[in-house]
This record gives structure tokens, C-alpha cells and sequence, in this order.
């Protein structure tokens, strides 16, 4: 099977990765169902890297019903140790104005509606997750919009959604007293499972609008989100390609080791069954 270090989940708009050569579709089966789509694995500045379109080439499943799951052991399965997500979403302060970029280093949970655990049934595993963004990936996605010239914010919080509606005044409003940067409906449960998978993850949120509170702006449009959408794909596309060509070949941060001490279950009380499925997450500490 194909292998690549660097995985990148493209969102809304961006269903394919530009530059890459050497490519080869990879389906996979994993526990946890199916992936949104096949993987396309190539190379890219001289790197593998595997890349994932979030909801599916076409756009065809909605937040809620992502197989997160599925799509996190699939990258995990091809040695994915990096994972850069893409994700457009609104936002919830004046400075930071549409077709600006964000990497978000905090998240608010405001999904209800999806699994957010690898670890439901046969064994309790309690991860950290004070800080949900792996900080060294997310400086050099900041740094490497901040080579492309792109107008980008570094640190702010992401507030997940549970969508397909758009949020009322009211909870848009709400969110803003919280202090949340931007809303968006895909980060969660993605950043909690590539925790447990021991990833590095970072997001590189892309603004289309200003959500719904903005009294200046015209609420949100579909119509001004995919204009806008596609006008942030492509410089996500340019950024990258900086991101990969960045990334060092050893990790030294502490997502390299989430579940070393994350194991409550006592390795003789989780089923045999659960242990083969999950032998890719815990295989290196439970036997």
C-alpha cells in the first residue's frame, strides 16, 4: 500500500490537490466504515503526501453524516503523521473580514450529533486535549501564509457547529461574547480524533463571510460563500505547497505520545476483537 507522512483534508471547494505527481488512488476499509472518497497519494515538493476531500468529490455528505472515523484511520493506516486541514468558515470579529485566513489554536464544541471518540466500546482512553492544535504545525502553516501574502491571523477560537443550517443572529451573537474568532462545522470531531491518533494536526481556516451578526454586511449568502470559497481555495492551494515543503522529517512535540498515559482500561479487560481493531492506535501500548 501507498504511504505518505502528510495528510491534508481539503473542505468545502478544495476536491483536489494541485502539483501532485506520482499519483495513485488508494481505497481503503477500515473498522469504522468506508472514507468520504478514495485517497490520492503523490508526491509534492519532493514529499508523499496523501490527500482526502472531506465530503467527498462533488461535495456529497454533510457535516454531520462525515465518517471522521473512517477518514482519520484511513490517513493513520498510510502513516499520516502530519494532517493539515482546510476548512471554511465565518467570521465573528470585525478585524478578521472575509477571504482572510485563521489557524486557530482553541476550539468551542457546539456539535451534538456525532462520535467523538475512536475508544466507544472495550476500552476508556482519556486524552488531553487542552490545547487541540499541534503547535508546531500550525506556526509553519502560519508562516507559510505569511510568505504567500496572504492577509492571515495566527491563533483564535474555532467554534464547531453542527450545522447544515447556518446559525441565527442569536447564537451568532452569543458565540461573539464567548470570544470565539470563527465558526465553522467541520473541525470536531477531526481535531479530538487525530489526537487519539497521535497526529499532528492544524487547521487553516478559511474565511467566506461574516456569519450572520454583522449588522453592515448582508447576512450570509450561499451565493457569497462560494464566491468567496473559491477565491480562498486557490491560495490555500499556493500555501500548501510551502506548508509540506516545510514540514521536518522528526516530530518532537507532545502529540507524537497522546495515549501513552491516556489508557485507563486494564489491557487483560479490553476484548481481543477490540484490540485487533484497534491495533493501529494502541497496538505500541496495549498487547
Amino acid at each position: 500500500m501507498a504511504e505518505a507522512k502528510i495528510g491534508v483534508i481539503g473542505g468545502s471547494g478544495l476536491y483536489e490537490m494541485d502539483g501532485l505527481t506520482d499519483v495513485e488512488e488508494v481505497a481503503i476499509k477500515t473498522p469504522f466504515g468506508d472514507p468520504s472518497d478514495t485517497i490520492v497519494v503523490g508526491s509534492l515538493e519532493g514529499k508523499k503526501v496523501a490527500f482526502l476531500p472531506r465530503h467527498g468529490k462533488g461535495h456529497r455528505i454533510n457535516p454531520t453524516h462525515l465518517p471522521v472515523q473512517a477518514n482519520i484511520y484511513a490517513l493513520k493506516s498510510l502513516g499520516v503523521e502530519w494532517l493539515i486541514s482546510v476548512s471554511a468558515v465565518g467570521s465573528l470579529k470585525e478585524e478578521i473580514h472575509p477571504l482572510h485566513l485563521v489557524i486557530p489554536d482553541q476550539l468551542i464544541d457546539r456539535t451534538k450529533s456525532r462520535v467523538n471518540s475512536f475508544f466507544e466500546e472495550g476500552v476508556v482512553v482519556h486524552t488531553t486535549f487542552a490545547d487541540p492544535f499541534c503547535p508546531v504545525l500550525s506556526n509553519i502553516v502560519y508562516e507559510s501564509a505569511q510568505r504567500s501574502r496572504a492577509k492571515v491571523h495566527q491563533g483564535g477560537v474555532y467554534l464547531a457547529m453542527e450545522g447544515p443550517l447556518f446559525s441565527t443572529k442569536a447564537e451568532s451573537n452569543l458565540y461573539r461574547s464567548w470570544g470565539a474568532s470563527v465558526i465553522g462545522m467541520t473541525a470536531l470531531p477531526e481535531a479530538k480524533l487525530a489526537r487519539e491518533a497521535e497526529m499532528c494536526y492544524a487547521t487553516l481556516a478559511c474565511v467566506t463571510d461574516y456569519d450572520c451578526w454583522h449588522e453592515s454586511e448582508e447576512s450570509v449568502t450561499i451565493e457569497m460563500v462560494l464566491s468567496n470559497l473559491l477565491r480562498n481555495v486557490a491560495t490555500a492551494k499556493r500555501i500548501l505547497k510551502r506548508v509540506v515543503a516545510n514540514i521536518p522529517e522528526k516530530r518532537e512535540c507532545s502529540c507524537v505520545t497522546a495515549l501513552q498515559n491516556a489508557i485507563i482500561t486494564a489491557p487483560d479487560r479490553i476484548p481481543t476483537q477490540v484490540k485487533k481493531d484497534l491495533a493501529l492506535l494502541i497496538g505500541k501500548y496495549i498487547k
